[in-house]
């Protein structure tokens, strides 16, 4: 390959570091208005009484919205519903269940008046019974937040074998249990979500938003929310500043703009601060679960049993129900070989935001639970904890495996990544390192996790389509969208490759409904090889109308196509990329659709070792060496897999150590701005030893697995692990906050003393 497997620096760089990007808040168009929502200050309350007639006769304003106003439109659909509830409305009807609920929507000539105007609008609220934690929501006679529900545990959805499981621990030689909390998260994207929207008597909508995928964008908002035809929408992305899963949903005000837009007949745009994105965008895993691991006497895995509690937030969000189900609960327990696996996961609404995919979408809840477990289990049993994940990792040999909860694990060499992972960590060096930190007075501890993932979920098909311009350079519109990746890059080296071009000569188009409506959108770390794969169909297909063309241009009937030219076999007549564009307008063109004939993800894994050095006198923990092995396959960039791989760790390392959504008396949030809630800096991260032991997957022409999310998945067990390693044995939760940490310190030096 020219440019695959390759670093090829990223294209799209240049562009963004020059101030050349376009985010949706930089669009200005003529006459454009603004917006703001007015959200509920409470929990959870009746609203009584609105009154907006103050606002209204406001300078600049245009129009307030409340329900009334809005209710002829449907609501924010949830793809995957578990239980029936109502779907969130653009404004709420009668009843606010979170703070930061929509109850109404101003739009005026600037935003300065439509905030004033905001702040003049009079609501009587009666004030209801708030419930801000899981605990809470499912004690004995808690209140039911949709009543309709007739409990706050919505649903239970169960996975593998009860019976064998709970016999396999009745008849265990030893077994670890442990309660595993999972702190609820903000997404905290660079950039804050926006929206513009345009309105057209003939060609109907346009709205510009951030978005990880125009399609599914435009046929919910079209289809649920505003009823009409989605021949009638056209969705346009352009840079997107961070995603991690939040900016794949529907939010109200994307309606609300393209409700008023079509009212007043002129653009409006709403551009959220940190308050709203705190308050309303998806929140993150929020989950506790009750874990056992029997095992025999040889430390060999007998069975897992997991029983999670997941707070859903207020509202079944868009995906929200799939989340520790579907997408995550039937990845837990690994590649190891467990005999018998159950799986049980309650949803659970509370009068908190919503919960929903957020970098991992399930699958670092679930390795985040195991290796914790598996971690725990060696140290009960006397195991090394490298030693006990080598006696129980699935070998080559006994792949392809069934794990019990309807996956099937195809190829890897999961021992040999995890040596490989040991060695690059200087494993025999620990203990050196361990005695030179205890002679300075500091903890040290070592943790490792093996994880694997379903990557490349999403639908069973995507899109490209290219046209190639009178000089032969060539456009691919592709149905993913980046949120930073480096997907321009990438896929340009896919293209580049296929049709033997200059990788200058190939750009690509993303977000555009109008360009392509067909697409599921990035997310699940499923781009290159969905979308990958769709731009070497589409190139196949390219050659072979020229192919077509240049057959009768050529007179000849066997034509070879190679670095851009088209030859008659067995003579000099050829003609080239660029001569058919140009003799044959839009001839070369077309749209390519990849599909597998057994749809199957792919499925990376890896191994990461994490040091962590702790000072007992103030709390304070440092990640003090981290090393990875990965198998993801293929690599088409590895310049941009490392960079993946590095934010991925950046956002698993700020779970653990800093962040943390805290809600408190009245289901009020208490970390609503960065003044409250911690997030990763710079002089947070450990230099990263990284490596890849790549087993190619046998599910995409390819050869590649999704390597999005895979950082975070392997972070956040490692480092707690080694925290807990530090601290004896002593098991706490995330986020192991200075002031968590000093006082569990003061209690192992007084244990020690006594």
């Amino acid at each position: 390959m020219k440019f695959g497997g390759h670093s090829v620096k990223r294209i799209e760089d240049e562009r963004l570091l020059t101030g050349q990007g376009r985010y949706t808040d930089d669009i200005q168009l003529p006459g454009m208005a603004y917006g703001v929502t007015l959200r509920s200050p409470y929990g959870h309350a009746r609203v009584a009484a609105i009154d907006t007639a103050a606002a209204r006769a406001m300078p600049g304003v245009l129009a307030v919205y409340t329900a009334a106003d809005v209710a002829s439109y449907g609501g924010i659909p949830c793809i995957v519903p578990l239980s029936k509830v109502p779907t969130p409305r653009p404004l709420l009807v009668d009843t606010v269940r979170f703070v930061g609920d929509g109850i109404a929507f101003v739009v005026a000539e600037t935003r300065e008046a439509a905030r004033a105007a905001a702040d003049a609008i009079e609501v009587d609220f009666d004030e209801l019974p708030a419930i801000a934690s899981i605990d809470e929501a499912i004690a004995d006679g808690a209140p039911p937040i949709w009543p309709e529900a007739g409990s706050n545990d919505l649903f239970l959805w169960s996975k593998g074998d009860a019976a064998a499981v709970d016999a396999a621990i009745a008849g265990a030689a030893h077994v670890t249990r442990l309660r595993i909390v999972q702190n609820r998260v903000a997404p905290t994207s660079m950039e804050v979500r926006a929206a513009v929207a345009e309105w057209d008597a003939d060609a109907g909508f346009t709205l510009h938003a951030g978005s990880q995928g125009v399609a599914g964008m435009r046929a919910q908002l079209a289809n649920a929310i505003l009823k009409i035809a989605p021949e009638q929408v056209r969705v346009v992305t352009g840079d997107v500043g961070g995603g991690f899963g939040m900016k794949s949903f529907v939010y109200a005000e994307y309606a609300l703009v393209m409700i008023a837009a079509r009212d007043l007949g002129r653009p409006v745009k709403w551009t959220g601060d940190r308050s709203d994105a705190f308050q309303t965008d998806t929140h993150g895993r929020a989950m506790v679960t009750d874990g056992t691991l029997a095992l025999d006497a040889d430390g060999k895995f007998l069975a897992l049993k997991a029983e999670t509690w997941s707070d859903l937030g207020a509202y079944q969000s868009t995906f929200g129900p799939a989340i520790q189900t579907m997408a995550g609960g039937t990845i837990i327990g690994g590649v190891y070989r467990i005999p018998a696996i159950h799986n049980a996961v309650h949803g659970v609404i509370t009068n908190t935001a919503p919960v929903d995919a957020y970098r991992g979408a399930g699958r670092p809840e679930s390795a985040y639970t195991m290796e914790r477990l598996v971690e725990a289990a060696a140290r009960e049993v006397g195991l090394p904890v490298d030693e006990i994940r080598r006696r129980n990792l699935l070998r080559p040999d006994e792949l392809p495996h069934a794990n019990g909860l309807g996956l099937t694990f195809d190829v890897g060499n999961y021992p040999a990544v995890l040596d490989k992972a040991v060695q690059q960590s200087d494993w025999a060096g620990f203990a050196a390192r361990k005695a030179e930190a205890a002679r300075r007075g500091r903890r040290y501890g070592r943790g490792l996790c093996y994880y694997v993932e379903i990557a490349g979920g999403g639908g069973t098909e995507e899109f490209a389509d290219i046209r190639v311009a009178a000089d032969g350079r060539v456009e691919a519109a592709v149905g993913t969208q980046s949120n930073g990746q480096g997907h321009e890059t990438a896929y340009s080296q896919v293209l580049a490759d296929k049709l033997g071009i200059d990788i200058e000569r190939i750009s690509i188009v993303q977000g555009d409904t109008v360009r392509l409506d067909q697409g599921h959108g990035t997310g699940g770390s499923r781009s290159l090889v969905w979308g990958g794969g769709a731009c070497l169909v589409a190139a196949d297909e390219l050659i072979e109308r020229g192919k077509a063309l240049a057959a009768t241009d050529l007179d000849a009937t066997d034509i070879d196509y190679e670095e851009g030219v088209f030859r008659a076999r067995g003579t000099n007549r050829s003609t080239s990329l660029a001569e058919l564009a140009a003799k044959h307008p839009q001839a070369l063109d077309g749209r390519g659709r990849y599909t597998i004939p057994k749809p199957s993800p792919s499925w990376p894994n890896g191994c990461h070792v994490a040091e962590v050095e702790l000072d007992p006198a103030t709390g304070m923990v440092k990640v003090a060496r981290y090393s990875i092995v990965d198998d993801f396959g293929v690599l088409m960039n590895p310049m941009l897999v490392e960079g993946q791989v590095h934010g991925g760790v950046a956002q698993g390392l700020g779970q653990v150590l800093l962040e943390n959504i805290v809600y408190g008396e009245g289901a009020q949030l208490l970390t609503g701005s960065f003044m409250d809630y911690g997030i990763p800096r710079a002089d947070d991260m450990p230099h990263i030893e990284f490596d890849t032991l790549g087993t190619p997957s046998p599910n995409n022409p390819l050869g590649a697995k999704g390597c999005g999310e895979a950082g975070t998945i392997g972070a956040m067990p490692s480092i707690m692990n080694a925290i807990i390693d530090a601290l004896d044995g002593t098991q706490i939760e995330m986020p192991a906050t200075p002031e968590k940490l000093w006082r569990v310190c003061r209690e192992l030096a007084v244990s020690r003393a006594a």
